[in-house]
């Protein structure tokens, strides 16, 4: 295990800049998600860490040494990528033992330290098969135990899932943490999958444009966004400007179209900072519908609803509030809402967060 931090690092492509100016920490033994849509720059850190890709400025440390002029063979990493990267016309054992032989690691150790890898990624006794006589998880669990055989320093895993169907993926992400929990590697994820994010990670780093939007837990990055990108990037968001009507020791309260007075905890408008305009995030989860009266202590206004997109067991309503469309997943008791429903839209303000006007 080692701590990894990245000083002022980035990284152009002739005038663009993929990576600008950051100061990030991957502390040792933790499982941390770089997040973002294509072209953010989490891949491109990835591949600095590795040694794919060589900073134009900053430092890269892993273990508190500057790793930036070494070369990657020598960097004790293991890589796990979307593609699988496996020998087709090797065997398990072979794909498996491949980084081993180049450490000086005897035939019977390399053996031993084979099994011990399949024995961690729960595929015991398939040595002998080859990638094409295994499914896709499967396949992806021996390129997992190809890159941990070499006992690393730092697992990098490079969009690992993507090739996997929906519930293959769903399997896979819980094998992955499991796995990444039993050898306490300190691992680099990278992924656009905010599902994936939010259910693997020690801590998420969310990007976008080549910088670094919030650094956190899932929870506190989820019910706290520190900005509309990350907000609108992690769920269905509900975002709405708002006017600041007063301050308590312990509490805020707005002036939120259509649904009036809200006042909310001070602990929920941290980022509002002594702003007195600022946006108000409502999660589509947390906006319920109702037929009747509101629940003591929410507040809520009439809607109508437009459209209805039914997920099984819950359904994702449009509901139109005077001049603005809102969303708001709801999960289904009996019937679903129809559309043309007229409908009672609660919100509990403490389910909500502020946020200060971006410049």
């Amino acid at each position: 295990m080692a701590r990894v931090e990245l000083k002022q690092i980035t990284k152009s492509f002739g005038i663009l800049k993929a990576v600008h100016e950051s100061d990030v920490v991957f502390e040792e033994g933790s499982f941390t998600t770089l997040l973002g849509p294509s072209g953010c720059g989490k891949t491109t850190i990835l591949r600095m860490v590795s040694g794919l890709e060589t900073p134009t400025g900053g430092d890269i440390l892993i273990g508190g040494k500057r790793i930036n002029d070494v070369p990657i063979h020598k960097r004790n990493l293991g890589l796990v990528f979307q593609n699988y990267a496996l020998f087709p016309h090797r065997t398990i054992a072979e794909n498996i033992a491949f980084g081993l032989k180049y450490r000086g690691v005897s035939r019977a150790d390399a053996a031993q330290k084979v099994t011990e890898a399949l024995d961690i990624v729960r595929l015991p006794g398939v040595e002998d098969r080859y990638p094409s006589q295994l499914s896709g998880g499967q396949q992806q669990r021996i390129a997992m135990a190809r890159a941990i055989v070499i006992e690393p320093d730092v697992l990098l895993l490079d969009e690992p899932l993507s090739a996997l169907d929906a519930n293959l993926r769903e399997d896979m992400r819980v094998e992955l943490k499991a796995i990444q929990h039993r050898i306490g590697v300190t691992s680099i994820f990278v992924t656009h999958d905010q599902s994936e994010a939010l259910a693997m990670s020690d801590k998420i780093i969310v990007m976008s444009d080549g910088r670094v939007e919030q650094v956190g837990a899932p929870e506190e990055v989820y019910n706290n966004p520190a900005s509309v990108f990350v907000a609108n990037f992690l769920g269905a968001s509900n975002i709405v400007d708002v006017d600041v009507k007063g301050r308590g020791a312990d509490d805020v309260t707005l002036d939120v179209p259509h649904f009036g007075a809200v006042t909310l905890r001070a602990s929920r408008a941290t980022n509002l900072g002594d702003a007195s305009r600022g946006k108000l995030v409502m999660r589509a989860e947390k906006l319920h519908l109702a037929d009747g009266a509101a629940p003591e202590g929410t507040v809520s206004t009439r809607g109508v609803v437009e459209a209805v997109d039914y997920q099984g067991q819950l359904a994702r309503y449009f509901v139109r509030i005077g001049e603005t469309q809102f969303q708001a997943m709801n999960m289904i008791d009996g019937a679903p809402f129809a559309e043309g429903a007229e409908v009672s839209v609660v919100l509990n303000p403490d389910d909500c967060s502020v946020l200060a006007n971006e410049a």
